[in-house]
């Protein structure tokens, strides 16, 4: 059987493939994403697809009128190339979770009558999942009553690195592989106070960013893990007991299951401003904090650091669903 998984340009949604798939084992797996954004960092030498097309698309939001209409021809062309690959691949699902990349396949599965299945991470539904929901074989979300499956997609090992918080040793601050500014501000003011209460710093602080923020943190004479992209973001994520970070889904989600309290800065231009909500989800369950870029007060963050991270932490385990992985899986295998 055939599985075309497709949809990308950011982690948040590559994410949601790579936890589905490691549950496709005795399938034949084909990606098809975008040379735009991280679509070929994460899976252009993953083995575990036995076909990878990168098709030269870009997004149509932000963008002049004469930007939008090359868009749209590259995404036209992009889509007459996944009707082929559809009918060669003999492919019977496409899952798509959504992103540029993911419009070319996503139109093609539907032109074709083949069965498109669609992940949606955000609590505000992005322009394409919210364009195809209607025309979807099925729509997968965490925050939809209807949704036929409710737990979100998370590797196995954020679950079996689970456990409960009871005092704050460590503190980790991400700002995504792209790194965040006001996230990157904030650690280095409060780097001297978290160095003085004895807590280690594992900082996130973007590709771009890693020397200069090194560089902040040994004139303070701070000693603090800092990197970029990585591949041991599950590692990290368990060593901390407190987190500062953009509140994009997939991040959400894993502090989420593994335990973490945190506080939340979302990105302010986020589509739909779905950060905001998505933290706001666990906020008004009493399970998080959120701040805005424009309210951020040290004195405030600091206060958090007393907060009681035992019953947050326990709370957040117990509200995380597990095994969405093996069942949006088991529904791909079903199509």
């Amino acid at each position: 059987m055939s599985i075309i998984m497709t949809g990308g340009g950011t982690g948040g949604h590559l994410t949601i493939i790579k936890a589905v798939k490691e549950h496709l084992e005795n399938e034949e797996l084909i990606y098809v994403g975008s040379t735009k954004g991280q679509d070929k960092q994460w899976f252009g030498e993953d083995d575990d697809f036995v076909y990878k097309y990168f098709f030269d698309t870009r997004g149509v939001v932000n963008q002049g009128a004469l930007g939008k209409v090359k868009s749209l021809f590259m995404m036209a062309k992009a889509m007459f190339q996944s009707i082929k690959i559809l009918r060669r691949h003999r492919a019977s699902v496409v899952f798509c979770v959504g992103g540029f990349s993911a419009a070319p396949m996503a139109f093609a599965a539907k032109l074709t009558g083949k069965a498109l299945v669609i992940h949606e991470q955000n609590a505000a539904l992005g322009s394409l999942n919210k364009l195809l929901k209607p025309y979807a074989t099925h729509f997968i979300s965490s925050y939809l009553e209807e949704s036929p499956i409710k737990a979100y997609p998370i590797k196995q090992i954020i679950f079996d690195n689970a456990h409960v918080r009871k005092s704050l040793k460590t503190i980790i601050f991400l700002g995504g592989s792209q790194g965040a500014r006001a996230i990157n501000d904030l650690a280095l003011e409060l780097a001297p106070i978290l160095k003085e209460k004895g807590i280690k710093i594992i900082h996130q602080a973007g590709v771009k960013n890693i020397e200069a923020v090194k560089k902040a943190y040994g004139k303070l004479g701070v000693d603090a893990n800092v990197f970029g992209f990585t591949s041991e973001l599950a590692t990290y994520m368990n060593e901390s007991d407190f987190a500062i970070a953009r509140s994009g889904a997939s991040t959400l989600w894993e502090l989420s299951a593994t335990g973490v309290p945190t506080l939340y800065i979302p990105y302010p231009y986020a589509a739909k401003d779905h950060q905001f909500y998505n933290a706001q989800f666990l906020v008004e369950k009493n399970l998080a904090w959120l701040m805005r870029e424009g309210e951020i007060e040290v004195s405030k963050v600091v206060q958090l650091l007393e907060e009681d991270l035992k019953s947050v932490s326990q709370g957040l385990m117990n509200v995380v669903e597990k095994e969405g992985s093996e069942k949006i899986a088991k529904l791909l295998t079903q199509m």
